[in-house]
């Protein structure tokens, strides 16, 4: 075995996760693992999803690869910080890549990582393989998109890899190293149909000031219509879902793309439901008719706010009254319209929320899920507000989704703001729509003043609980 793929993601150990029940395959390592086979390097991979701690450990004792690869994120940090401090004394070289770890390079280096990969993974690590074989941790400055630390305890942080230009020139995604259907059957017992993921493009080339684009950058690179479909067929014949997932950032981004895959679709008799992620300024009736066509059953709207100002302060670049109407498009062609709405984002007032409760209203979204702003590192978000960012405890027991800005109102404050909105939304929703019962309805309208009479009582409630990370000393911090 030249490395092992892994990642942090256990399921049965996230009481969150086990009410939502939604998993999909972890598409990045798997990726990797299909490219770097296809150089031929011996790649296995331990799917920690429907897996635990104990077990990860058994396989490391029985296999020792020599090398592992551990994507990370935000909500797997913790679990990957255990992972190192587990590897660190078996002699094992840790390479970390993934969204969370190349701004906070130094962290997880002097946690005990060995290297940090930048960016995409497939050419670096088929770079640094036979690198590290012939070298093991030496001489890495020639490796670029990577950061470790040199011999004398600083961190070195080489030019970045150009990303891949040619998706369709890589290999599908290596699903055959996992079980496939046993992510099917649990959406299956769960949800009454069995559903999997595939990702087209990479990369986002809008502005939004909250979004990471650590490691796709801002670019934005498509398969070939032709390579997009044929995966697609291939995933019917081999595993044939019930519906599928498309992960790429904004579906319809491309006209000409979008309209040749469906064509390949079409050529190939395809049309399995899906639901997928867009923008309202990348619709209008010709793409929603097409979308229709290929199957769509929902398409998500990062509407984020119904206030234009919020919405310019991030940078957004969509009209609310364009939302609105593209919400209301897909409802009259039979796809269900998602919504993303985030309160708290620097700048809002009990206005904007009200604001955006009234468009909610407005567009009777089929479902919408709500956040509170939390800054991610290397975001402009993040730079804007950095000096009043606040965090309890040091860095390795929380992650940014756990940061929070001082000065804001506070964390109760949202949780009564959010119980307003959710009930204020579905008691409108449920006499626009009807078919809900009296006793329901009074249970939503109960709510709303609760919401609403808890955020008069904390409106005055402001965060002010935790360090301020630029005060913070903790970069020190190694694993146990």
């Amino acid at each position: 075995m030249d490395i092992l793929l892994t990642h942090g993601y256990f399921l049965y150990d996230d009481p969150h996760e086990q009410k939502i029940m939604k998993p999909y395959p972890p598409l990045g390592i798997l990726f990797i693992s299909s490219y770097l086979k296809s150089q031929g390097f011996d790649v296995a991979v331990f799917d920690t999803t429907f897996s635990n701690m104990a077990e990860f450990e058994q396989y490391i004792e029985r296999e020792k690869p020599p090398v592992i690869g551990i994507y990370t994120n935000m909500m797997t940090k913790k679990n990957v910080l255990k992972m190192i401090n587990f590897l660190k004394s078996r002699d094992i070289i840790i390479i970390l890549g993934g969204p969370d770890p190349p701004y906070y390079a130094e962290n997880y280096l002097r946690y005990g990582a060995d290297v940090i990969v930048k960016g995409e993974g497939e050419l670096t690590l088929a770079e640094l393989l036979p690198h590290i074989a012939q070298h093991g941790l030496n001489q890495l400055e020639r490796i670029h998109g990577i950061a470790f630390l040199n011999g004398d305890g600083k961190i070195v942080e080489n030019d970045p890899r150009p990303m891949i230009q040619d998706l369709s020139s890589h290999p599908w995604a290596d699903r055959q190293a996992i079980d496939i259907p046993h992510y099917m059957n649990i959406w299956k017992t769960h949800h009454g149909a069995s559903s999997t993921s595939v990702i087209h493009a990479r990369g986002c080339p809008y502005t939004c000031t909250w979004c990471s684009h650590s490691v796709f950058g801002n670019t934005h690179r498509r398969r070939t219509p032709e390579d997009a479909a044929e995966e697609l067929l291939w995933i019917k014949e081999r595993y044939n879902p019930d519906m599928i997932w498309y992960a790429d950032d904004v579906f319809t981004i491309n006209y000409r793309w979008f309209y040749q895959y469906a064509e390949e679709l079409k050529k190939r008799n395809l049309k399995i439901p899906f639901e997928c992620i867009s923008r309202a300024d990348r619709l209008d009736e010709d793409i929603v008719k097409t979308l229709a066509d290929m199957g769509c059953y929902r398409l998500w709207n990062g509407s984020e706010s119904g206030s234009q100002k919020i919405l310019d302060v991030m940078k957004r670049k969509v009209q609310i009254e364009d939302v609105q109407a593209k919400t209301h498009l897909l409802q009259q062609y039979g796809i269900q319209a998602g919504m993303f709405i985030m309160l708290g984002y620097d700048g809002e007032t009990v206005k904007d929320i009200e604001d955006t409760v009234q468009h909610l209203k407005i567009c009777n979204p089929d479902i919408f899920l709500t956040t509170v702003a939390y800054p991610i590192k290397g975001t402009p978000y993040y730079a804007k507000v950095e000096s009043d960012v606040l965090r309890e405890g040091n860095w390795a027991e929380n992650a940014d989704r756990d940061l929070t800005v001082a000065g804001r109102q506070s964390k109760r404050f949202y949780s009564f703001a959010t119980r307003w909105m959710v009930n204020e939304v579905a008691l409108n929703r449920a006499k626009v729509n009807g078919g809900v019962s009296f006793k329901r309805q009074t249970k939503l309208w109960f709510n709303t003043k609760i919401g609403r009479i808890g955020m008069a009582f904390t409106q005055h409630e402001h965060e002010n609980t935790g360090q301020a990370i630029h005060q913070s000393a903790d970069i020190e911090l190694t694993g146990a």
